[in-house]
């Protein structure tokens, strides 16, 4: 049941719950659209919604339907986390994708999924699922392994509590297997997977860390099952991940932490 239906919830609350309703697949929303998602009063959705446009924080097409406004946008990209890690990274994700003319992409743990904040593609890559400030799978993507094999027990005890999707006859949701993959991911640094969240599709992930040894990203080279030699990738997006990492700070002696996600 959505969280506006409670009783007691404040303006505020009501506004975050009408802007949150906007995500990757649905950036574009109608008044019912709005009232569905939020369980908002219909006519409490029209008020916080003319509030919101004249806030420059959504804006109104001719035809009625919402969407994000650029007062907002703007807003966003000042987030720490994702400017700084972009702004570092980019480079280096460039370099990869001129070498190798593949997506190339860095993604962030949040909550219990990867959220997709930057990547490259070059026009013949292959097709993927995943889209700019999407979602990835923890349990069966490159980035995703990399980050849950470093966020410490309790989420990946959370993780393998549930009944993990297949979405592959290729996914690893074996719980004993799945713990042995991220072990060695921990050992090595790298997650290499095959068609796990999409047929056709592999992957090769690496870590990215900040100078407490943290794991703050992933770094991943995403490609067509067969088409490139995922171990001859592998020395190149280990250095570019190490370059990144030692840009926000890291050095070998800090050494590679395993801890539960920040908040």
């Amino acid at each position: 049941m959505p969280h506006s239906s409670q009783p007691g919830r404040s303006v505020s609350a009501r506004l975050l719950d009408v802007l949150f309703a906007f995500r990757p697949g649905r950036p574009q929303l109608s008044l019912a659209d709005l009232t569905r998602e939020t369980g908002i009063p219909h006519a409490t959705v029209h008020r916080l919604t003319r509030e919101l446009v004249r806030a420059g924080a959504l804006d109104r097409s001719p035809d009625g339907t919402f969407t994000v406004g650029l007062r907002l946008w703007q807003l966003g990209t000042l987030a720490p986390l994702s400017a700084s890690l972009r702004a570092v990274a980019l480079p280096f994700m460039d370099d990869l994708h001129t070498a190798l003319r593949q997506h190339v992409q860095l993604s962030v743990l949040e909550g219990t999924e990867a959220v997709l904040v930057e990547r490259l593609s070059a026009g013949r890559a292959v097709d993927v699922v995943s889209r700019l400030g999407g979602r990835l799978p923890l349990h069966s993507s490159g980035v995703g392994k990399v980050l849950l094999a470093h966020a410490g027990h309790e989420l990946l005890d959370r993780i393998l509590a549930q009944d993990l999707p297949a979405y592959t006859g290729r996914t690893v949701t074996a719980p004993d297997q799945l713990r042995a993959q991220l072990a060695e991911c921990r050992e090595s640094g790298v997650a290499v997977v095959r068609e796990e969240t999409t047929a056709g599709v592999d992957s090769v992930g690496t870590r990215i860390l900040d100078s407490e040894g943290q794991v703050v990203a992933a770094l991943s080279v995403v490609v067509a099952s067969g088409s490139v030699d995922l171990h001859a990738v592998r020395p190149a997006l280990i250095a570019s991940g190490l370059a990144v990492s030692r840009r926000l700070g890291w050095h070998p002696s800090a050494g590679v932490q395993v801890t539960g996600p920040r908040h």
